[in-house]
């Protein structure tokens, strides 16, 4: 199984498509309000929150099915989400939001 062929699957792109969202998401809210530190989060970080935790089944389970059948290429789907993962992570441990 080629790479281009595991990438199609939903628990592989899945994961990638709500690390972009995560990402936009907190783009969006700093592109509105700037870096504000808040004493309650913002319906921002709670949709950042649900997108960046369920990742976590869906990349197990992606895992949990893959390695075994598709070795190479599911670590190399595996490497593209933690790439996009630590994208979405990036700004909100670097900004401290």
């Amino acid at each position: 199984m080629s790479f281009s062929t595991i990438i199609k699957k939903p628990g592989a792109f899945l994961p990638m498509v709500m690390s972009l969202a995560a990402l936009i998401t907190v783009l969006v809210f700093l592109a509105l309000f700037g870096v504000v530190h808040q004493t309650d989060e913002s319906a921002a970080a709670h949709i950042w929150q649900l997108l960046m935790g369920l990742q976590v089944p869906i990349i197990a389970f992606f895992a949990i099915k893959w390695l075994p059948r598709a070795k190479r290429q599911a670590r190399k789907v595996l490497v593209v989400q933690a790439i996009f993962l630590l994208a979405a992570l990036a700004p909100v441990y670097f900004l401290k939001l």
